[in-house]
C-alpha cells in the first residue's frame, strides 16, 4: 500500500515544523518572542517555516 504523494509531502512537512519548534524553544531568545514564532510555524505551517528558517532565533 503506498502512501499518495501529499500525504506525503504533509508528512515532510509536519516533521519539518515540529523540528522548528523545537529548535525555538531551546533558542536563548524571550519567552515572548519564542511564542511568537511557534504560532507563526503552527498558523501557516509552510510559510511560517520558511520565514523562521531564514530569519527566525539561532539556538546555542
Amino acid at each position: 500500500m503506498e502512501l499518495p504523494v501529499s500525504s506525503l509531502l504533509g508528512l515532510l512537512i509536519l516533521i519539518a515544523d515540529i523540528w522548528a519548534v523545537l529548535n525555538v524553544v531551546q533558542s536563548p531568545t524571550s519567552t515572548g518572542t519564542k511564542l511568537l514564532w511557534i504560532l507563526l510555524i503552527l498558523f501557516l505551517p509552510v510559510i511560517g517555516l520558511i520565514i523562521w528558517f531564514v530569519m527566525g532565533p539561532r539556538g546555542r
